[in-house]
């Protein structure tokens, strides 16, 4: 949740809702903000919210629609290619029982010779996203080389790819 991803959609008059497991990450969010957040417990995760920003803290697997409000679209950069392959089919099938039917998505990934370097971020090939979100619409929008931290030292390798996801819930 550090990422500016966020600060950006909010900018763009869109209410944002992310599950952070790092407390101290969503912290620092605020505060690099410069905002001051409402903090409130709710059940196992914490809420902290400001404006139309709001981070749960804690573990995404407690996240539940009643936690998480209503939701109309997904967006995701870090979390799925921050799991390990077991947990993925996991993260996933939470994914499609978070989300309202018809919900859309966006889910950016990496992909590189996983004996390379050990994640994460892991590499996640195209088709695992396909055989994890089996019967939705996925569609390749871009694909460019990934830039940053560790997977820089992988050079042209290393290449981060952009999924657009329809019908979410769909089976």
């Amino acid at each position: 949740s550090k990422t500016e991803d966020l600060a950006f959609l909010a900018a763009h008059g869109h209410t944002v809702v992310g599950v952070e497991l790092a407390e101290d990450a969503v912290r620092a969010f605020f505060a690099e903000h410069g905002l001051t957040p409402a903090v409130t417990p709710r059940g196992s995760l914490t809420e902290y919210a400001s404006g139309p920003i709001t981070l749960l803290a804690g573990d995404v697997f407690a996240a539940t629609p009643a936690l998480l409000g209503p939701i109309d679209a997904l967006y995701d950069r870090a979390a799925l290619i921050a799991l390990p392959e077991a947990l993925r089919v996991r993260y996933a099938a939470h994914l499609r029982a978070l989300l309202p039917r018809g919900a859309d998505g966006l889910l950016v990934t990496v992909e590189y010779p996983q004996e390379a370097m050990e994640g994460p971020p892991f590499s996640v090939p195209e088709a695992e996203v396909r055989r994890l979100f089996d019967g939705l619409s996925i569609d390749l929008l871009d694909r460019r080389p990934a830039e940053g931290g560790r997977l820089a030292s992988l050079g042209e390798a290393a290449v981060e790819k952009v999924h657009a996801k329809g019908k979410l819930t769909a089976r």
